[in-house]
């Protein structure tokens, strides 16, 4: 009884943690959607943007490939 509570608690713990990867795509989604509002609105300065434009995309994905660690490594991590 006592090892299927801990396997209950390993399974919720990853679900849990795998929310951060939805709120990284959401994220990037909200990035690139300023990035093209503001594009569209000035097209010459988009090009000098679109650096910060990845550098922000980069941030946002790599909170998300942090959570799925987190997540691996409470599934299969002792």
């Amino acid at each position: 009884m006592e090892n299927e509570l801990a396997l209950l608690g390993k399974y919720i713990g990853a679900g849990l943690a795998t929310i951060g990867i939805g709120g990284a795509a959401l994220g990037v989604g909200a990035i690139v959607s300023s990035y093209l509002a503001g594009a569209l609105r000035n097209p010459s300065a988009a090009a000098s943007q679109t650096a910060m434009l990845f550098v922000g995309i980069a941030f946002a994905e790599a909170l998300g490939i942090f959570s799925f660690l987190v997540a691996l490594l409470l599934l299969f991590a002792a």
